[in-house]
């Protein structure tokens, strides 16, 4: 049996920044491994300067989504913004003098359960995180800051054969999950999400496996 942490994203917004550098800032359909690793660095209190504790977080879990099912229809919105001082097109380190216009996209009425595991030789325990979830450091956020929570992140912890067990464990009971336990016999696809830690603004590609229908919000 494996001990499980698992957490719930509620928000009325949510934002799970896919990789671009684009003036459009699409938000994938559910959290990213890189934003839920943001979310959980920010209630441990590690800071974007401190390269060697976010890369032994990075190192220390491993995440199962599920996309809950509710009688709510999740859709998505785009919210204009204009921008000073941002980088050239996205893609360049200098800055331009004029404002810049930007599109960002954000899912409304969504809500997520997350199971977390550890992973051989974790630095970072499921009990390091757990005490942080109940009391963060940082104030937590749905991927911006302008997407809060309207709950606790902290549900419970259970032991389980799978993540996917464990899933079904918790409140709706149902829903996708997208998970990084898997083999061949399971569909499955893959997604340029892993930040680079020693490399800012870089990602690689991971393996993530679908378990139930295909939930995809408008």
């Amino acid at each position: 049996m494996t001990d499980f942490l698992i957490i719930k994203l509620h928000g009325p917004m949510q934002a799970w920044g896919e990789h671009t550098f684009e003036g459009l800032r699409p938000s994938a359909n559910f959290p990213t491994r890189s934003g839920v690793l943001g979310l959980l660095g920010a209630c441990l209190g590690i800071r974007r300067n401190e390269p060697d504790r976010l890369q032994q977080l990075a190192d220390s879990i491993g995440i199962a989504v599920r996309v809950d099912e509710r009688d709510i229809r999740v859709v998505k919105i785009t919210d204009y913004h204009t921008v000073k001082d941002a980088r050239a097109d996205y893609i360049g380190k200098e800055k331009p003098h004029e404002t810049i216009q930007t599109w960002r996209e954000y899912l409304l009425d969504a809500h997520f359960s997350i199971a977390l595991w550890s992973h051989p030789g974790a630095v970072i325990t499921l009990d390091n995180l757990e005490t942080a979830l109940r009391r963060p450091y940082f104030t937590p956020y749905l991927g911006r800051r302008s997407c809060p929570l309207t709950r606790p992140l902290f549900e419970k912890r259970l032991e389980a054969a799978n993540a996917r067990e464990v899933l079904q464990c918790i409140a709706p009971h149902n829903g996708t999950i997208y998970s990084e336990e898997g083999d061949e016999t399971v569909r499955r696809f893959r997604v340029r999400d892993v930040p680079l830690v020693m490399q800012p603004r870089q990602f690689a590609a991971r393996n993530i496996y679908v378990y139930g229908g295909e939930h995809v919000p408008e």
